[in-house]
């Protein structure tokens, strides 16, 4: 992981750490939302609001809808950004 994937990952998890109590350090790239870091579909949408006003991208609800790991996360906000 790269310094630029590793500044996006820290990123999102701090916002996981803000909106689903998930310790930061245990928010890693290979991680699911859904079942490693317990987000909901409601949480999800606040992680992805949140990653938008962070990270300066829009993330339009079919790509938020494929992202089902941190990486998935990561990939799209490297790609957009």
């Amino acid at each position: 992981m790269n310094a630029v994937q590793e500044d996006i990952r820290s990123g999102l998890a701090d916002i996981v750490n803000e909106i689903a109590g998930v310790p930061p350090e245990e928010v890693l790239p290979h991680m699911t939302f859904a079942d490693d870091l317990d987000v909901d579909s409601l949480s999800m949408v606040e992680v992805v609001v949140a990653a938008e006003e962070r990270f300066g991208v829009t993330i339009p609800d079919e790509a938020a809808g494929r992202m089902k790991t941190v990486s998935d996360a990561i990939d799209y906000i490297l790609a957009h950004h």
